[in-house]
């Protein structure tokens, strides 16, 4: 296989067509120079024949020139497509890494220790019987909905102890109010009960008095 088998693009092949037209043209003239001898150049077959090589080197040089702008723009668009190419090859790499992270975010994800799975919900199959419109649903759209439910049963248990804490709070507070009236009271008591005994104590010795006065009339009574 010779180099010329190698090349497949017209313009090159026209090129080399009509380098090899000119060489044996060339060679041609050349022999019958050689054959001739110094006679050779008065020949009028010479002369057409070099008109006919300058014609075909002329054709050669715009083959030439049209190969070579051919050749440039082969270049550039190689460079072009080559630069195409390491642009995809980067963005498949950024792809690649990219595909890498979010495959290890996935398996992050999926091996998570979800707060949910410890959640002491209620079994599925109780959950299901106080909700059969879910009896269809998917795992996914079921652990959702058995999320919501835990929620909505523990927001109405808050609701209920924050309620309880409030009527506590209001128990105490009415019974640190009856502790202090009844205090109140026994201070009141106290008082009064200290009050009679004065006057009980004011009573006796007016009782006392009288006594003793009537005990003194009677013993002048009986003196005289």
């Amino acid at each position: 296989m010779t180099s010329t088998d190698l090349i497949t693009d017209p313009t090159l092949l026209s090129v080399l067509a009509a380098a090899a037209e000119s060489r044996r043209q060339c060679l041609e003239m050349l022999s019958f120079i050689e054959q001739n001898g110094a006679s050779a150049y008065e020949s009028h077959d010479l002369n057409t024949q070099q008109k006919k090589l300058a014609s075909r080197l002329a054709i050669l040089r715009g083959l030439n020139r049209k190969a070579v702008m051919s050749v440039r723009a082969t270049k550039q668009e190689t460079s072009e497509a080559r630069q195409e190419i390491d642009s995809l090859h980067l963005t498949l790499q950024n792809l690649s890494y990219e595909q890498r992270h979010l495959m290890g975010e996935i398996r992050a994800c999926e091996e998570y220790d979800h707060k949910y799975l410890s959640l002491p919900m209620i079994p599925t199959q109780d959950f299901l019987v106080a909700h059969p419109e879910f009896s269809e649903a998917g795992e996914h759209e079921l652990t959702i909905a058995r999320i919501r439910d835990e929620y909505d049963a523990r927001r109405a248990l808050e609701e209920q102890r924050v309620g309880l804490v409030r009527r506590k709070l209001e128990l105490e507070r009415e019974t640190l109010g009856k502790k202090e009236e009844l205090a109140r009271l026994d201070a009141e008591i106290e008082r009064w009960i200290s009050g009679q005994s004065r006057v009980l104590e004011v009573f006796g010795k007016r009782e006392e008095e009288v006594k003793r006065k009537k005990a003194e009339a009677e013993s002048v009574v009986h003196e005289g």
